[in-house]
């Protein structure tokens, strides 16, 4: 697989914000601990089967506290449509509670204290840290995996090797958006199965062999 070089890294992430200027997540949320619950469902699930399952939850539920009130049988009734319920039910509860405990009912601001938490790894701790506090991190999921190796900006064996190389490789002006550009082109646009190539706005850079260009 080719590399894409730096210029064509400009071009591509230029693009990318022409279509999106300010991309943003698609779960829905109030609060930053919402958030986190919600990335921690997100897990082997889509967005939008999870801001279903939360938007009668988090009606009610805005704090780790409340969580813990309400108690791991109940809300279990409102998840159990996203995969792996059971124990995203029990991470939620463990989460909230070492959230009251340890941190005064705040989510940490810090990668380190994230990922002490249950069900809260790498990548979920990226995604708050972005999504909530502005820093320029990059979640490695199964489109951004795809899409850095696929196109040749960032290939890698493993998500933390995308996600190294990611850092290393993208331009900092684009770095802080450069998560969701990347997620929601693999997400649209740059499939798994069939990638919609002719209506690709960076299709002249990316370096995928299989590419087409006309419909």
């Amino acid at each position: 697989m080719p590399l894409m070089k730096p210029a064509e890294i400009h071009v591509f992430f230029t693009r990318l914000r022409e279509s999106i200027p300010e991309p943003e997540t698609e779960l829905e949320y109030d609060t930053i601990y919402q958030l986190l619950v919600a990335v921690v469902l997100s897990a082997q699930a889509t967005d939008a089967g999870v801001n279903r399952a939360t938007k009668p939850l988090f009606e009610k539920i805005k704090t780790p506290a409340q969580m813990l009130a309400l108690g791991e049988k109940k809300l279990i009734d409102y998840i159990k449509t996203i995969g792996l319920y059971r124990t995203k039910a029990k991470n939620v509860m463990a989460l909230s509670r070492l959230l009251v405990e340890k941190h005064g009912g705040e989510v940490p601001r810090s990668h380190e204290a994230l990922q002490e938490l249950p069900g809260v790894g790498r990548k979920t701790a990226n995604v708050v840290m972005n999504v909530a506090f502005g820093e320029a991190t990059i979640a490695v999921d199964t489109h951004i995996f795809r899409v850095g190796n696929r196109t040749g900006l960032a290939p890698g064996k493993t998500p933390l090797e995308v996600e190294l190389k990611l850092l290393k490789r993208v331009p900092e002006e684009f770095r802080l958006h450069a998560h969701h550009w990347l997620i929601l082109h693999g997400r649209y646009t740059c499939k798994a199965r069939k990638p919609e190539c002719p209506r690709c706005v960076v299709n002249d850079v990316c370096k995928f062999k299989a590419k087409t260009i006309a419909a």
